[in-house]
């Protein structure tokens, strides 16, 4: 296994967890927007050799973009994350996010009117890449541990972590979910981890019944789809139509455009929503959309 090490407490204490545990090796990604980032990662390196953990460095380049600063190195992360995993055929990369992350994350999209998949908050595992379906796992095994806890066990084992600055910038809406959850003491991360299992469960439930009405209410002649609603409820409807807009429109509408889209059609009218154009009556049909005259 693969251990995503940042050389903050928490990676540090998922390294220290799973090098008692068995073989792993890890990676730091350093992204190079802190002056002493370079050594932080030369340090990172330092305690997993102490631990006899192989370890290794990646260097990327992030600029602001359509995801935010945080965003983007996000993402360049997975992306070093992944070319790492199968290069070394690693089965699974495991990161250190734990209850009060979960918490944050929850409270963020609660703040931004998500639904119940963006409730269900950061998933203990998934596919590193969608796409690829025998590649390496993304594994969470730290999310039911508190912070405090995670910082204790670095603190026993007598090494001192990297801090990132950018954790208490007011910059990013994190660090105010994180001074409400500091400031309100029944918020309970470790109630908020629960919940999200729960939710978890109710977002499963909810696509296996996506799935089923998918496989009785469509179908595709040449580069027309029709679709139709019957009685399912409202959102096995919404989620039925993303996965259709998806992969045979390779198409992503946000969730108030597909709203709208729906009550058109369920009254009988028609629409033109991103590249498709969409009629409804009691079955829906959806189309390529004619491409827009110039003026």
């Amino acid at each position: 296994m693969g251990i995503a090490l940042s050389g903050g407490p928490d990676s540090l204490a998922l390294l220290i967890l799973a090098a008692a545990l068995g073989p792993a090796m890890a990676l730091t990604v350093d992204h190079g927007l802190r002056a002493d980032s370079a050594a932080e990662a030369d340090t990172a390196g330092a305690v997993a050799a102490s631990l006899g953990v192989p370890h290794q460095i990646a260097r990327v380049s992030v600029s602001e973009g359509g995801e935010g600063l945080q965003g983007e190195a996000r993402r360049a992360r997975y992306v070093a994350l992944g070319d790492w995993a199968r290069r070394q055929g690693l089965s699974a990369i495991l990161t250190a996010h734990h209850a009060d992350d979960q918490a944050e994350t929850m409270l963020m999209r609660l703040s931004r009117g998500a639904g119940l998949s963006g409730l269900t908050g950061i998933r203990p595992a998934r596919l590193l890449d969608e796409d690829d379906r025998g590649g390496p796992w993304l594994l969470r095994p730290l999310l039911g541990w508190r912070k405090a806890e995670l910082e204790a066990i670095v603190a026993a084992a007598g090494i001192t972590p990297a801090r990132d600055p950018s954790n208490h910038s007011d910059r990013f809406d994190r660090t105010a979910a994180r001074n409400l959850l500091a400031g309100v003491p029944w918020l309970d991360p470790i109630r908020f981890s629960s919940s999200a299992d729960h939710l978890r469960d109710a977002d499963s439930a909810l696509e296996t019944m996506t799935t089923r009405l998918i496989a009785e209410a469509l179908s595709a002649s040449g580069d027309t789809v029709r679709f139709t609603p019957r009685d399912a409820p409202r959102e096995i409807v919404r989620r039925a139509l993303r996965r259709l807009f998806s992969v045979h429109f390779d198409a992503h509408p946000d969730g108030p455009g597909l709203d709208r889209l729906m009550a058109t059609l369920a009254a009988g009218g028609a629409a033109t929503l991103g590249p498709v154009l969409a009629s409804g009556g009691s079955v829906w049909s959806f189309r390529p959309a004619p491409p827009r005259r110039s003026t």
